[in-house]
Formats: structure tokens, C-alpha cells, sequence
């Protein structure tokens, strides 16, 4: 149905948005302003304790500050209650005094039919109810006490049993004077092409499905026979019922919810009515299927992270495998999951039956994050004892997280894979010996023996000058973490002089700074050329990037040079020394000297020749340049 603006305008003037929202919210008056139609209160959306929810009366507008829910009081009544727009209008409009604009013939002939079916679904419902206290439901009630539930229970739940016979109420509602089109459109039978309709549900528990105003728009049933074709039947699709729209027991959740329980999504509804019982009354679960997007956004509207509780199990583990490629290019802020994995071969019911609710809360509590799940699913059963593996699991993380829309969580993704990495495969690089001590020398970190008859003048200095600029690399990486993405791998080949540093850049690379690292970073700070180097005495320094690649080049070039000197050198007391050692010796130097040209404080293209100097530097020694063709 069409309505005027002004109509839909009118309505929104008569009505102030606070006295809609007020019936589901508590205003913080010490920070409302009354007077201006200015309120605040916690948000009836997500639960949270302060007031971040803003309402304002002149716009006619509200927001919140923490999930992002904005909108009107159409918005309101259908984000809150569960109403369709039209529902949300004719409410607001009898509140306001008006009457509805006429209604279109066919749109007025939807409305009474959805009606009607609406009415057939209550009547079953009460059907349902008194056959598991007659006697045909002694089977259902023995059942249902096994597994604990009392009358008290059945009332709270509104739990039915449909006898196993075919036309039992089908019989009952035509009794009444129901027509048997409206119970076939209402999925409470089946008509085969050929033949009269028969009941759909048949020897089963009942479990009457509501929207979130708390209407009747469907059922499931659970078969008693062992044997059935199908332990779970739900009702099928019908004008009323979208299985993959809606969610058990989604209305007392919301409310739960708002009140500070936890979301949590559970896999059946005994599973749902067993968390309820045990104190966790924001319980839902889907309707027979697998979650789907749009199950997903209504959780995401009544909690920014629900707890996803599956059955320990193969097929449990599978499901959260599934959801994990379904979430993430949804998730988001505000938008969050969390994984309760249950103990293998037990479900909710289960672990609250063995360990009660001190059990489930442990499990709550701990429950992992979309990342970690990612991370198992990618990573369980395989082998990474290749470059090639490593490259490939790479690969499908970077895939995945790409499938994030929003910038600043992928970010954080990359950040916490890294770090997954790191405690996999990586390990701290060990440190070398400190200057001074016995076998401090270039070779042993190369793990080649070191000639005792060579002995430089100037190792002293030489080490020095190597942990100053490993200093100043370390240094800038701590006061511009964002640098050290994309350039992990030759940070990877620094090993630290010693082990406070090698913290240093372990935290770095995992982009997480701990007490150790922190203290570490203190220390080279004490350092007067390390204070005063250009990008980290300006922490807005534009150039912070390229005198960070400066320093990593310089780095490189006077090691690689070591190395190949010692090389040189240790070639002096075997079989293959010649005339060409000076030669040899002299290309090395030259090679440093041209890589170290460039200091910090160049001022035009900083750092392009160091790294074409290193660059040639590493192709030489590669080459073995001082050996002779």
C-alpha cells in the first residue's frame, strides 16, 4: 500500500519519538535535556550498562554511539518489535488519532488473509497443548521428563504433541469451522497433487515458532519414532514463514538481551529451552538450516557479538567452518561472532545435564573469535614444512581477509594472523654473543668457522657501528609500527645482537608491545644518536618510510660485506688462498662504501641509492665476486 508523505509526516508530528522509544528504554535524566527533547539511555538494541543511545525529538531521529542503530519511529517499531511497516504505521497512527488512507482491494486482501492464517496457527497451537495431557501424548510427556522439563515447562514453552494419525487436526480445525485451504496455506498440511490433504505433522513433540511480536507463524516437530525419516520437521515456506529469516525464540532473547545477557546461537530448540532453564535467556537458534546472511543481520540488530554454541561434534566443527566464509564479508563494527565450541560428542543440553550452568558459562567465556576459527580451518591437519606451503597458506589468509569490507577491520585481521603465524612457525631469533665475550665474531653467526691467525684492528668499532644502526632500525619500527608491514622479511634477517633486542623486534613483528619490549625500546632510547635520528625525534617525520629503508640498507651492506670478508679471509689459511685475496678484499669495501654513501639526513631521494648499492652488494657476494673466472 502507497501511503502520502504527508500522511506518514503527520504522524511523526503528533508523535514524539522519545514516548515510543521510552516504553523500551530507561532515560538517563541527568544527561537528557527535557526541555530541548534531548534524551540518552542505554540502547535497547546491545546490551551495555552506558548511555549511548541518543533520541531527538525536533529531527525525530535517533542513533547510537556504540552499534550504529539509527533511524525514526517506523524504524524503531519494527527494529524493536518485530512489526512490518504497515503494523508500524497503523499503531502509530491510532496513537496519533488518525485514520488509515484507504487501503488498495488487494493489498486489504492480503492483510485479512494473513490474518486468518495467523488464527489457524493459535488454534493449533492450543490443539497441540492439550493432546500432550491427554493420553495419546504419554509417550511425548515421558519423553519430555527424561530430558527435565516439568509442566511448568511446557507452559513457559508452549510445548504440543500432534498424534500420529493423519487427520486428526485436520478433523479438529474443520470441526471448527476452519476453512481446509487456510490450514494448507498455513503449512499445518500437506495436499499431494493427487488426493486429499493430510496432517504434515504427525507423532511429533511440538514447538510452536513465533515472530518477534510474539505471533504464531510456524512449527517444529520432533519425532518420537526413532526411525523417522526426519528426527526435526519444520513447517514450510508459507505467506507468514521465512525459515531463513527468522530465529526460535527471537523475541524473549531481544528482551533478555537488552537487559545484558549474552546472544547465544544455539543448533535446536531443545538445545535453546535447556540454555533458557539454566539462566542464558538470550537463547535462539535457526530454524532447521544453516545460518544464513539475513539470520545474521537479525542477530547482529539484537547483539554486536552473539556466541555461536555448536555441537561438539564433526558436523558441529563443520557448520562453524561454513559460517566462518558466510561472516566474514559481513563482518565489521559492531558486527562481531564469537565460538563456543562444546566438548566432543556433547550439545548445550548435554554439558548443562553433566556440569550445569557453571559449565556453559566457562565455555561462553572462553569462546574464540571469527579469527581464531579462520586460522584452525586453514591451518588444521596440513603440513607446513615448505616455502611452498608457508606461501600457499599466505595466500588463502590474504584471500579471506580481502573478503572484509571495512578497512580498519582487515587491518586488525592482519595483525592477529601474524601474530598466529609467529607462535606457529616462528621463533625469536637467538641472540649472539655480547661484544667482548669469547667467540663474538661475524662467522660463528653465519656458521663458519672463524681463522684464528686473522685478527681486524677495528672489530671493536665495527660492532658498534652494526648495533648502532640495527638500533636506529629497531627504533623506528616502535615509534611507526605501520612500516613494518610489507618489509617483514628483512626485518626477519636482522638477529638482534642480544636478547632484549631480539624481544624488541619479536613484539614488533607481532605488532603486539609487551613489558619486555617496551623496557628493551627504553634502553636503546638512552642512546643519544638514537634519540636524536631524524624520524623518531619527529614522530610526523613525512619521510619516516624511506629513512627506514636507509637504515635496513646500510644494515644489510655492512654485514654482507662482514661476511664476505670473512669469507676471504678464512680462504687465507686453507688450499685456495692466491694473489687475489687483496683484490678481493678491496671489491668488498668498495662495495660498502658505495651503499653507505648516503647518510640519514639526505635530503633528496633518500635511500634509492642505498638500496640499489645493497641490491648490487647481495648479487656480487652471490656471484662469489672475488673469485677469479
Amino acid at each position: 500500500m502507497s501511503l502520502p508523505p504527508s500522511f506518514l509526516d503527520e504522524i511523526r508530528a503528533r508523535v514524539p519519538l522519545s514516548r515510543v522509544i521510552g516504553r523500551k528504554v530507561t532515560w538517563d535524566l541527568r544527561r537528557s535535556n527535557q526541555a530541548r527533547g534531548d534524551w540518552w539511555a542505554p540502547c535497547p538494541f546491545h546490551g551495555e550498562k552506558t548511555a549511548s543511545f541518543h533520541c531527538d525529538d525536533q529531527k525525530g531521529f535517533y542513533y547510537c554511539f556504540g552499534c550504529h542503530a539509527k533511524g525514526d519511529a517506523l524504524t524503531f517499531l519494527r527494529e524493536a518489535d518485530g512489526l512490518g511497516f504497515m503494523e508500524a504505521v497503523q499503531l502509530l497512527a491510532a496513537e496519533a488519532g488518525l485514520a488509515m488512507p484507504e487501503r488498495s482491494p488487494q493489498a486489504q486482501a492480503r492483510s485479512d488473509r494473513a490474518g486468518q492464517l495467523r488464527d489457524v496457527l493459535e488454534q493449533a497451537t492450543r490443539w497441540f497443548r492439550m493432546q500432550l495431557r491427554a493420553g495419546t501424548g504419554a509417550q511425548a510427556r515421558a519423553y519430555l521428563a527424561g530430558r527435565g522439563l516439568d509442566e511448568a515447562d511446557w507452559d513457559r514453552f508452549e510445548i504440543g504433541f500432534a498424534p500420529d494419525d493423519r487427520h486428526a487436526l485436520l478433523t479438529e480445525l474443520r470441526a471448527r469451522g476452519v476453512d481446509e485451504s487456510l490450514v494448507v496455506e498455513s503449512g499445518l498440511a500437506a495436499r499431494p497433487d493427487n488426493g486429499s490433504p493430510y496432517d504434515r505433522f504427525r507423532g511429533r513433540i511440538i514447538f510452536p515458532i513465533r515472530d518477534a511480536g510474539g505471533r504464531a507463524m510456524a512449527f517444529g516437530g520432533r519425532a518420537m519414532d526413532p526411525n523417522a525419516r526426519a528426527k526435526y520437521l519444520n513447517s514450510p515456506e508459507t505467506p507468514l514463514f521465512d525459515k531463513g529469516r527468522n530465529l526460535y525464540m527471537l523475541g524473549p532473547a531481544r528482551a533478555a538481551v537488552a537487559r545484558g545477557a549474552p546472544l547465544v546461537v544455539a543448533e535446536g530448540y531443545m538445545d535453546v529451552i535447556a540454555l533458557i532453564r539454566a539462566g542464558f535467556e538470550g537463547a535462539v537458534a535457526p530454524l532447521g538450516t544453516a545460518i544464513t546472511e539475513d539470520q545474521l543481520r537479525l542477530m547482529w540488530r539484537v547483539s554486536p557479538e552473539p556466541v555461536i554454541a555448536l555441537d561438539g561434534d564433526t558436523a558441529g566443527l563443520r557448520a562453524a567452518m561454513r559460517l566462518v566464509d558466510l561472516a566474514l564479508p559481513m563482518t565489521g563494527p559492531g558486527q562481531a561472532l564469537r565460538f563456543a565450541l562444546m566438548p566432543p560428542g556433547q550439545d548445550p543440553d548435554d554439558l548443562l545435564r553433566a556440569g550445569g550452568a557453571q559449565a556453559m558459562a566457562a565455555i561462553i567465556d572462553k569462546a574464540r573469535p571469527l579469527v581464531d576459527l579462520l586460522w584452525q580451518r586453514e591451518t588444521e591437519g596440513k603440513s607446513f614444512d615448505s616455502p611452498e606451503r608457508l606461501a600457499a597458506l599466505d595466500h588463502a589468509l590474504a584471500q579471506a581477509v580481502a573478503r572484509i569490507p571495512d578497512a580498519a577491520t582487515r587491518g586488525h585481521y592482519e595483525r592477529a594472523l601474524k601474530t598466529l603465524k609467529w607462535q606457529s612457525f616462528g621463533r625469536k631469533p637467538e641472540p649472539r654473543p655480547a661484544p667482548g665475550r669469547r667467540g663474538d665474531r661475524r662467522a660463528p653467526r653465519l656458521d663458519l668457522p672463524m681463522p684464528q691467525t686473522v685478527a681486524s684492528a677495528t672489530a671493536m668499532q665495527e660492532e658498534a657501528g652494526v648495533a648502532l644502526q640495527e638500533a636506529v632500525v629497531l627504533a623506528i619500527c616502535a615509534r611507526h609500527p605501520q612500516l613494518a608491514d610489507g618489509i617483514e622479511a628483512r626485518l626477519e634477517r636482522l638477529h638482534p645482537t642480544d636478547r632484549p633486542r631480539a624481544d624488541l623486534l619479536y613484539a614488533i613483528l607481532c605488532g603486539c608491545m609487551d613489558p619486555a619490549a617496551e623496557a628493551a625500546l627504553e634502553t636503546l632510547m638512552r642512546n643519544p644518536h638514537v634519540r636524536q635520528a631524524v624520524a623518531i625525534a619527529n614522530p610526523e617525520h613525512p619521510r619516516a618510510a624511506d629513512l627506514l629503508r636507509n637504515a635496513l640498507d646500510r644494515l644489510e651492506a655492512r654485514r654482507g660485506s662482514e661476511s664476505e670478508q670473512a669469507r676471504a679471509e678464512r680462504e687465507l689459511s686453507g688450499d685456495t688462498a692466491d694473489e687475489g685475496l687483496t683484490w678481493r678484499i678491496n671489491q668488498a669495501h668498495r662495495a660498502r662504501e658505495r651503499a653507505e654513501r648516503v647518510g640519514f639526513d639526505a635530503a633528496a631521494d633518500i635511500g634509492a641509492e642505498d638500496a640499489s648499492a645493497a641490491e648490487a652488494l647481495r648479487a656480487k657476494a652471490e656471484n662469489e665476486i672475488w673469485r677469479r673466472r
